[in-house]
């Protein structure tokens, strides 16, 4: 039995322990009345709506007219005129990987025997102190991406909602992750060289396993009779388009290099970082190919950073390249997403597409069913105190699968230990 078919087995084992501890899936069914609903679809926002949730799915959207004279629910909620948006979904970064930075023992992100087989999502914790903090943000999922290992290609990103279930992993093994650009020691032209040569192999091996057998032929093909490795496995699926190759590459030269490489085997491309994205915006546009990047970084960090600007993101929009906006920074700031997206708006990006670019975007590339207000969709829904752009707009209520989601984080406890009165002194209070 090889390595693919024993980890398959412990995942499907685990998923069933998982499934038996677990509480309720669903929530009791409920209805959002009276909404601003931003849909991120071509309806755009519907005023005064309704919103059905029904099995953790949204199950109907009725406009001001069309709202029946009695809803079939277990309750509603009166938005009172409050703007609902799709839950935001985070990316690029290590949540529920990485508790404390400074901490080696509570870093799961890499290690250095790590391959392209390298799936973090197995030590992923959805009971991560980040994970409320990430919430009052207004988002409810998250695209996970390790670091991975030394090589070129190094592990695999994974999705996961901040339910804090312990069945949170939506989608294990969804995007290989490859570094392109400058290196402290060696050439860039070794990485793209080697990224070039696991491509090419694999396509002539995987051209030989799909050409037909010769009935007639008695010798044995071992390419054909021997099952993939992991690792063959996993460029297979790329080269099927079955999942993303996410690259990190800022250089217009690298970037260049990998439009090459999806033309040459018609792969799905995403840039991450692409700070020298403006320079072939076009290219990058004809190529179909996504840039996730952060909006807020405008100044270089290396000689491959020398582009990076506020209206980046702008730039790329205007030139008709798919955008998804990540956060710059670590892991502890991604509840801030929605005022990096402001940034965004402030420097000349449009509402409709910034809130695309951290929710139906994002959700597209990773062939995850949430990230609209669309029937059929998971009720991962997000009511807002004012503007979700808005610096001094709050977080009124959350639910993920339609269930209603604390909005209290470790950070709220605290305050309220150490205010609250008593004859104590407050280190001691409860």
């Amino acid at each position: 039995m090889n390595n693919m078919k024993l980890l398959a087995i412990f995942r499907n084992g685990l998923v069933a322990i998982i499934a038996t501890m677990s509480l309720s899936a669903y929530a009791d069914t409920l209805a959002i009345s009276n909404a601003e609903v931003y849909t991120v679809t071509e309806l755009g926002i519907i005023s005064k709506a309704t919103v059905v949730i029904d099995q953790g799915i949204i199950s109907a959207i009725y406009s001001k007219d069309e709202v029946p004279t009695t809803l079939n629910v277990d309750k509603i909620i009166d938005a009172n005129g409050r703007i609902l948006t799709p839950g935001f979904i985070a990316s690029g970064n290590l949540l529920g990987l990485v508790e404390v930075g400074a901490v080696s023992r509570t870093r799961d992100s890499a290690d250095s025997k790590a391959d392209l087989t390298f799936d973090a999502s197995l030590a992923f914790n959805p009971k991560s102190s980040l994970i409320p903090y990430a919430r009052k943000g207004g988002i409810t999922s998250s695209v996970v991406t390790p670091y991975g290992g030394e090589k070129v290609l190094t592990g695999q990103s994974f999705a996961v909602d901040l339910s804090g279930r312990f069945d949170s992993v939506i989608s294990a093994n969804n995007g290989l992750i490859a570094s392109i650009g400058s290196t402290q020691k060696g050439s860039r032209a070794l990485k793209l060289q080697t990224l070039a040569n696991d491509f090419e192999q694999a396509k002539k091996s995987l051209d030989q396993r799909q050409k037909p057998k010769k009935i007639e032929t008695k010798a044995v093909d071992d390419t054909k009779s021997k099952n993939p490795t992991p690792a063959e496995q996993v460029l297979y699926d790329v080269l099927s388009a079955k999942k993303p190759l996410l690259a990190y590459a800022d250089r217009a030269t690298d970037i260049l290099a990998l439009l090459k490489l999806k033309a040459l085997y018609n792969i799905e491309l995403i840039l991450i970082g692409a700070s020298d994205a403006i320079l072939v915006s076009k290219a990058i546009a004809d190529a179909n190919v996504t840039v996730m990047m952060s909006a807020i970084d405008n100044l270089p960090n290396s000689f491959d950073s020398l582009h990076n600007s506020l209206n980046n993101i702008v730039k790329l929009r205007q030139a008709g390249v798919n955008i998804i906006i990540s956060n710059s920074g670590e892991t502890h700031n991604i509840n801030q997403l929605r005022f990096d997206a402001g940034v965004a708006v402030a420097n000349g990006l449009k509402v409709s597409d910034a809130l695309a670019a951290i929710t139906g975007n994002v959700a597209d590339i990773f062939h995850l069913n949430t990230g609209r207000i669309v029937v059929g969709k998971a009720a991962d829904l997000v009511l807002w105190s004012g503007d979700p752009f808005e610096i001094s707009s709050k977080v009124d209520g959350m639910w993920i699968k339609g269930n209603s989601m604390s909005l209290k984080s470790r950070q709220d406890f605290l305050r309220e230990r150490y205010t609250k009165e008593s004859s104590m002194p407050r280190s001691y209070t409860n």
